[in-house]
Order: C-alpha cells, then structure tokens, then sequence
C-alpha cells in the first residue's frame, strides 16, 4: 500500500512529462500541414487575389454612380450610391426582358439537353454494334466551340426568304412547309428558344456521358437480382436503374443550368447585341461597359453572381453532407 507522499510523487511525475508530451504532439500534428500549405500558398494568392478580390471590387462599383464616361475613367470621383443601382436595373422592364429572356432559355436548354442527351444513353446502354462511332458522333459537337457552331447557325436560323432565303428556310420551301419561315427567331417572347437549340445540340452529348457512365455503374448483380424477381426490362430500368441516376441527374442540372445562366458568346455568333429578343443580362453587360455603364454592369454582374450561387451552393452543402455520412 503507498504512502501519500509516493502517490503526490506520481502525480508530480505523470504531470511533469504529460505536458510536454502533448505539446510535442501537438506541435508534430502543427507541422505536418506546414509543407502542404506552403505549396498551394500562390493559388491561394491568385484565387484570392483575381477571383474574390474581383468580385468585391465588382461588387463596390456597382454601389456607386460610375455611370458615365467621366466617372469610369476617373476624371470625376464616384459616389457611393448603395442599392440604388440594383433598384432602378429591376424595375426596368428592358432589364426584366433579359431575366426573362434568360430563364426560357434556361428551360429549353436545360430540358432540351436532358431529354436527349439521356435517350441517347438508354439507347447506347444496350449492347449495340458500333457503339463507339455513335459515342464519339454524339459528342463531337461537344469538341465544337460555341462561336464555331453559333456562325453555322447562324446561317441554318437566317430568316430571310425569297432569292436570298438560306439554311431551314430554303429547306421548308423545298419541302412544302413555306409556312415555318416565318421569322419566329426574330420573335421578341419566343426568339431567344432558337438560341437554344444550337446549345441542345451542341451539349446533349455531354449529358449523354454522365448518363452512360451513370447506366455502366449501376452493378450487373442488382440488374440479375430484378431479373430473378420477375421484372420486366421496362420495370427494371423503372424501378432498380433510373433511381441509381439521381446523382448523376443532380449534376447533369447544376452544370448545364450554370452555363445557361451565363450564356454569351453562343448569343453574340448567332444575333447581333442589339437584338432586343435575344438580348441576355450578360449582352446587358456588355452594352452597358459600351456605354461606360460600369456601375450598372457591374450591378447585373452581381445579380449574375446571385444567381449562380443560388444554384452552386445547395448543391456544395448537398455534396459536403454526403461526404460525411460515408
């Protein structure tokens, strides 16, 4: 049995040595994120630098009056002007044209690539002879830039009819559908949907990837085991495949609803800047910097900015939990 005087003195001992001991640990622990910090620290720099330092310097410009050519080239000094900006743009019914004008091309495009690009992989999802020609057909357009493509149909979507009738039109008139060259791609509610469709064209391939890889995941076992069971091939697709694609489904929205969001150059191949049926809130931008805007440009940057993160983040925070709960 041990004396008090023996048990204080290992309780001297055992708090003498456990201190530096964990502060030993903590500072190995310290140092291991040294060597990793330091090698990514000039992206760091650059990301925070030409990416956030951007848009908050984007984002107090557009708080301010550098609506004219002196203040944007700094011979007068801007006011702070706060939400003002932002007010005026959405009230402004050309500006809500192009929210407009944007959203349906969000819908056509969006709706539009899905649909093909996942009928095409159901199609190459069964076994089918040459099956690598048809990929690779279905995703050369993809290779395509959308100034390449947007110069070609801008040819196939020309209105013009008579001796200077070119692309679809002159195609209708030899098929007898001269009713169809009516200039709906000119149509101030509906035109901004031809601008889609070379986009569909242009990006169905690429959702055609994501499905096929999603349709190739799903183990051979769990098609086997629906087999077993009775199920037809409709039902098992129905029932056992297409609930395995909602991940895929998920990122197939997020990628080509961002890149709808911020459509631009396709628009500018196919139809002037100035065309008001086509005109998007990134065309906005560039009209307003014309005009030395920049405050307004600035502001319909941000309201871009808005609502691509109302797309991104839920979709990071989605991803984030289902990392943890593995």
């Amino acid at each position: 049995m041990s004396s008090p005087a023996t048990s204080a003195a290992r309780t001297d001992r055992s708090s003498g040595t456990s201190a530096p001991t964990g502060e030993r640990r903590r500072r190995r622990h310290g140092g291991r994120y040294v060597a990793p910090l330091l090698l990514i620290s000039p992206s760091l720099v650059v990301l925070a630098v030409f990416v956030y330092g951007l848009i908050a310097v984007n984002i107090r410009t557009s708080m301010t009056d550098a609506n004219d050519a002196a203040i944007a080239t700094g011979r007068e000094p801007a006011t702070f002007v706060g939400l003002e900006n932002y007010v005026r743009l959405l009230q402004d019914s050309d500006f809500q044209h192009s929210l407009a004008n944007m959203l349906l091309y969000t819908v056509v495009f969006l709706g539009g690539a899905l649909a093909v690009g996942f009928v095409w992989a159901w199609l190459l999802d069964k076994p089918i002879k040459g099956e690598g020609v048809f990929r690779s057909v279905y995703l050369f357009p993809m290779a395509v830039s959308f100034v390449a493509s947007g110069v070609v149909w801008r040819w196939l979507l020309n209105s013009n009819q008579g001796d200077n009738a070119s692309g679809l039109n002159r195609l209708f008139e030899m098929v007898g559908l001269g009713f169809l060259q009516n200039p709906w791609w000119s149509d101030p509610r509906w035109g901004i949907a031809a601008i889609a469709l070379p986009a569909v064209w242009q990006l169905a391939g690429y959702v055609m990837a994501l499905f096929l890889a999603g349709f190739r995941g799903v183990p051979e076992e769990l098609r086997e085991a629906g087999r077993m069971d009775g199920a037809s091939e409709w039902k098992l697709y129905r029932y056992v495949i297409f609930p395995q694609l909602s991940p895929v489904l998920l990122s197939a929205l997020i990628i080509i609803g961002h890149m709808s969001l911020k459509v631009f150059d396709l628009i500018l191949s196919i139809a002037d800047s100035s065309n008001y049926s086509t005109k998007v809130p990134a065309v906005d931008v560039l009209q307003y910097k014309s005009s030395f805007a920049y405050a307004d440009a600035a502001a319909v940057g941000t309201i871009l900015l808005l609502l691509v993160a109302l797309l991104i983040i839920p979709y990071l925070v989605r991803t984030a939990r289902a990392e943890k709960t593995r």
